[in-house]
Formats: C-alpha cells, sequence, structure tokens
C-alpha cells in the first residue's frame, strides 16, 4: 500500500478485499464519535473504525488469529494514523 492513500473506509475495504476475500464486508468510519478522546483529529474521519468481515481465510483459527490477520491488513493505516480498530468478525 502506497504512505500516500487516504486513511478511509474506502480505502480500508479495498485493501481487505485483496487480502483477505472476504464473502461478506462492512467497514464504517466512526470518527465522529470520538471528537474529543484520544487519538481523534479535527476532522472528524479517519480516526476510529468498525470493520465486520467474514471470510474464509478465518476457517479453523482462534478469535485472535482472525483479528491478527485483519490488523496485519490493516498495518499499513494503523501506521499513518487510524487509532482504533473494532473488529466484527462474522
Amino acid at each position: 500500500m502506497s504512505a500516500n492513500l487516504p486513511i478511509t473506509a474506502e480505502a480500508m475495504t479495498d485493501v481487505l478485499r485483496v487480502r483477505l476475500a472476504p464473502a461478506q464486508l462492512e467497514v464504517i468510519d466512526e470518527s465522529y464519535k470520538h471528537a474529543g478522546h484520544a487519538g481523534a483529529n479535527d476532522t472528524g474521519f479517519g480516526t476510529h473504525f468498525r470493520v465486520r468481515i467474514a471470510s474464509p481465510l478465518f476457517l479453523g483459527k482462534t478469535r485472535l488469529a482472525r483479528h491478527r490477520l485483519v490488523y496485519d491488513a490493516l498495518q499499513d493505516f494503523i501506521d499513518q494514523g487510524a487509532h482504533a480498530i473494532a473488529i466484527e468478525v462474522l
């Protein structure tokens, strides 16, 4: 991933589709709910996300291993300032 990609739900969706081939996927930017909290910025976007995902790559893996796959796929976004990612494995 290019370090110049914006931290958006759309960009995260694109990366997760390529890396995890999900059967179901929803990425929601919930940054506006965290205004004034740690890690929030003054735009209300790009810091706090919710990922709802089902992937065949999760079969036979523990909850922790499933979450690690998602975090690993999104690491570039985290490195650029995504502060919180809530993961719901479907």
